[in-house]
């Protein structure tokens, strides 16, 4: 039953505009980062760490919660229009498959997202001169860990997309929890905000080498199965009429 809900998700984002989103978005941060790498060559060397640093920063703070958030927007809105949510809720499909198939298109989501977004990294990094030679390794953990940050910001945007039938809201509230997520990981409690665990996980401003990655891991899962639960469990609770 999963795979056909899978498969009905995937056949619903067929042509949709929000891929326009998903390739346009990602430039934005490596354009910004990179040009912002060279107005700050008295302070900071040319080299991947510290591009990484000023991408990133834009990315995971800025422009990457907005992309999440417009995607499990989108997951949602045809459900939200005329009675969808009626026929959604009177068909003999579990609601824990139409959420987990919902969530797996955003986990795919975010993996595209992050590996576009690496490859613009180095292309941001030719093109400012550093050598393709020196290219960290770490990339890889980069690419991982912001892959589970997003799928636990994911979870989370799924659950106020289906609870708020506004497109735009959701999208505010990701865009807000992107910015405060900044503020939570200065203050150190970044493990206990999803946001600030994408930003955390994708090594933002140069702080991987301080993040406790068991516990960054324990708090991602307990961040989308908590998430996922009071998904499904209002789902069971609404009424057919509901929407």
């Amino acid at each position: 039953m999963f795979f056909r809900v899978l498969r009905a998700e995937r056949y619903k984002l067929r042509r949709s505009p929000v891929w326009l989103a998903f390739f346009i978005l990602p430039m934005f941060p490596a354009f910004f980062g990179s040009v912002n790498l060279l107005n700050n060559l008295g302070l900071l060397t040319l080299d991947w760490a510290n591009l990484w640093s000023q991408h990133s920063l834009f990315s995971s703070y800025f422009f990457y919660p907005a992309l999440v958030g417009v995607y499990c927007s989108y997951l949602w809105r045809l459900e939200h229009f005329d009675h969808n949510w009626n026929q959604l809720m009177a068909a003999p499909v579990p609601v824990a498959a139409v959420f987990f198939g919902k969530l797996a298109l955003a986990a795919a989501m975010t993996f595209l997202a992050q590996a576009w977004g690496i490859v613009l990294f180095a292309i941001g990094g030719l093109l400012c001169g550093i050598p393709l030679s020196t290219f960290p390794p770490e990339a890889a953990l980069w690419l991982l860990c912001g892959v589970l940050g997003g799928i636990a910001v994911s979870a989370f945007q799924l659950l106020l997309s289906m609870t708020i039938r506004s497109f735009a809201v959701p999208i505010g509230v990701a865009m807000g929890g992107g910015v405060l997520g900044l503020g939570i990981s200065a203050k150190g409690y970044g493990y206990f905000f999803p946001y600030s665990l994408l930003s955390m996980g994708m090594a933002a401003n140069g702080k991987g080498d301080a993040v406790n990655y068991p516990l960054f891991f324990i708090c991602c899962a307990v961040f989308i199965a908590a998430f996922s639960a009071a998904a499904i469990y209002s789902l069971k609770k609404r009424d057919v009429n509901a929407g």
